[in-house]
């Protein structure tokens, strides 16, 4: 899932021209220049698993940069304080640890089964934007419980500023500067903030602060106490709208490959016979039981990371396999390739879900995966992500066989400080009963 940031700019020149010819370029680079080389004086790129890993388990060598996409906003009283924050991430934490998901899968479960359950069958559709909306259904109700319903509609406008500051621009302007869309941000985020804070302190005053991740943060702690309402607040907006963006991304290229892997999707929808018919009753057991599906759900992920670049700074001189990196330099990441080592992943190319199965006779172990990050800034929201993603493709699975319509095969679109996603993906179900 991972924390939604304000990407990073960074030199135009070479690398600009890198980016434009996309991913194409980015594997050339890995394969003719090494597992780490220079795109242009202060820009590095680690192309292989190995320094990919290392760049991001080194967070002192290659912090993560501190650019929010939803920073907190100006207020008399300040911002959060460095503690707050480190109390507001680890009380958020409680909430996404896998032990607390796998206690709400009964909650995910059954907005699974009704996206499947609502794809209109014999007809082709734009699957992205239901997926994007059941995911957030998923997402919000995880964080917020019963008060989603009401938040949802403002996740939605957090999503729409989120693509609308993320769009290339030809000019970089320094942050202080109140351009188009980050007044639409701060609109939208003030919306959003107003709009939860009436839930905030009712859940005070009732003394009802819930099981969901808003009440984790409203509880207080031994440490530090209370947590302040306005630190509860400017936390929330990046992961509501991290709950469902880079899943639904994920998702995307998971449906194209159940339509263009029939016999995969078949094995997935067998499997997934053994879910409850009522998805509510549906437990951790369960989906730890689904071992084919949640292996095709890390394959895809392998294979199209949506996040299939990370950005760091070296602040200070350190180094990197053969390069002596200066104080300032930028090192991009570069899961994409790192996921097609073939040092790591034989026949990298080849969608095999098979490689991921501890007990099939996979012939070698599982090398790198980064698609949820890796080191102190791995993605807080994983167990999540993965639970979502593979219930979402068991139940689709299961009640449709997916096909492509006839015609160029589907673009995809790829941008330089954003990620990796299917681009007006259409698919057609066919009911598998």
């Amino acid at each position: 899932m991972g924390r939604v940031d304000e990407p990073p700019r960074l030199p135009e020149g070479s690398f600009a021209a890198w980016s434009r010819d996309r991913l194409a370029l980015a594997r050339r680079g890995a394969e003719e220049c090494g597992d780490v080389w220079q795109l242009e004086p202060g820009v590095y790129v680690a192309a292989a698993a190995g320094p990919c890993e290392a760049v991001l388990r080194r967070a002192q060598d290659f912090p993560k940069a501190s650019s929010p996409l939803f920073p907190p906003l100006r207020r008399p009283g300040g911002a959060p304080t460095p503690e707050e924050r480190a109390y507001a991430h680890a009380a958020r934490m409680r909430g996404l640890r896998a032990q607390a998901v796998a206690a709400r899968i009964g909650e995910i479960a059954p907005r699974t089964a009704r996206f499947a359950d609502q794809w209109p069958t014999d007809r082709d559709v734009e699957i992205l934007p239901p997926v994007r909306h059941a995911l957030a259904e998923i997402g919000v109700s995880y964080l917020f419980s019963e008060d989603a319903p009401a938040l949802l509609p403002y996740a939605a406008q957090l999503f729409l500023a989120r693509e609308v500051l993320v769009q290339p621009s030809r000019w970089v302007w320094p942050r202080w500067v109140p351009t188009p869309a980050r007044r639409f941000r701060t609109r939208q985020q003030i919306a959003f903030t107003d709009a939860l804070r009436p839930v905030v302190r009712r859940r005070r005053s009732s003394g009802r602060l819930g099981d969901d991740v808003l009440g984790q943060m409203l509880r207080p702690s031994p440490r530090y106490g209370l947590l302040p309402e306005e630190a509860v607040l400017d936390t929330l907006p990046g992961i509501t709208v991290a709950t469902f963006e880079t899943p639904s991304r994920a998702a995307g290229w998971i449906l194209l490959h159940l339509a263009r892997y029939p016999q995969a999707a078949s094995r997935v929808a067998a499997e997934a016979a053994s879910l409850p018919a009522d998805p509510a009753a549906t437990t951790s057991t369960h989906l730890g039981g689904l071992h084919y599906t949640q292996a095709l759900v890390s394959e895809v992920l392998r294979l199209y990371p949506p996040s299939w670049l990370l950005t760091r700074r070296a602040p200070r001189q350190t180094e990197l396999a053969d390069y002596t990196i200066d104080a300032g330099s930028t090192v991009l990441v570069c899961p994409y390739t790192a996921h097609r080592d073939a040092r790591e992943h034989p026949d990298p190319d080849r969608f095999r879900p098979e490689r991921w199965l501890p007990d099939s006779g996979s012939p070698t172990k599982p090398g790198a995966f980064l698609s949820f990050g890796t080191g102190p800034h791995g993605c807080e929201g994983t167990a999540l992500a993965m639970a979502m993603l593979t219930l979402l493709t068991a139940q689709t699975a299961r009640a449709h066989q997916l096909s492509e319509p006839p015609g160029p095969e589907p673009s995809y679109q790829v941008t330089t400080l954003e990620g990796l996603a299917t681009a007006g993906l259409r698919l057609r179900a066919t009911s598998r009963g």
